[in-house]
């Protein structure tokens, strides 16, 4: 490990990158997938054609080329973003589709007798979802959410193709410099994926629990 120890302070910063990707796309993920699923089970025909043509088309592109499209393509069309937050356009865009149908089998997963009720108690659309249906889905989601996350985190090293410095790219630079310690230098980088990784898991684990209990 002489080239991590070494090297400490480099690891780090790509230790950082790879946290803030995994915030800022999850984030971004939440906010377009939420809409999404909102989408999904809207009364409104259009919406849910849109939302699933959506859904189906960026949940079968790779990522890979989500990434070229959006720092590779874009600046040709003059639309061009720096690499980190091009990064995290992509990671958010990309993810959203998994967080919406996470959120969509938890909406599924309530009875429908509720939105029934609160239908023939006079609230609409908007007040059904918010006030009597997510709340109850969220309980049941966050488990494959983390999991989601967890997937994001790891989707995050694509990141290091296209000039972003997180945990891969720093690997590959001190591989280079360490040939001869590569194997020590890989684990020691998969080391770092599993302090993000491991306490995600354990969050979902503990949260399933609960909720098996709740039920």
């Amino acid at each position: 490990m002489e080239a991590i120890i070494s090297n400490f302070g480099y690891v780090l910063e790509g230790f950082g990158t790879t946290v803030l990707l995994l915030i800022y796309g999850g984030i971004g993920a939440s906010i377009i997938g939420m809409l999404v699923a909102f989408m999904r089970i809207s009364p409104i025909g259009a919406l849910r054609v849109t939302a699933t043509a959506y859904t189906e088309l960026v949940r079968n592109t790779p990522l890979t080329l989500v990434f070229f499209l959006i720092i590779i393509v874009l600046p040709v069309l003059q639309l061009g973003v720096p690499s980190f937050t091009g990064a995290i356009i992509a990671l958010s865009v990309y993810t959203s589709p998994f967080v919406a149908e996470a959120l969509r089998s938890g909406i599924n997963g309530v009875p429908l007798g509720q939105a029934e009720a609160a239908r023939s108690l006079g609230l609409n659309f908007s007040q059904t979802v918010f006030s009597i249906i997510m709340p109850q889905a969220l309980r049941m989601v966050v488990p494959p959410l983390i999991n989601v996350f967890i997937a994001l985190t790891k989707n995050s090293s694509v990141a290091s193709g296209f000039r972003v410095v997180e945990l891969v790219a720093v690997s590959k630079v001190l591989a280079n410099q360490n040939g001869d310690q590569v194997i020590p230098l890989l684990i020691g980088i998969a080391l770092f994926y599993l302090v993000i990784t491991i306490p995600l898991g354990l969050v979902a684990g503990y949260i399933e629990r609960k909720v098996a209990v709740l039920r």
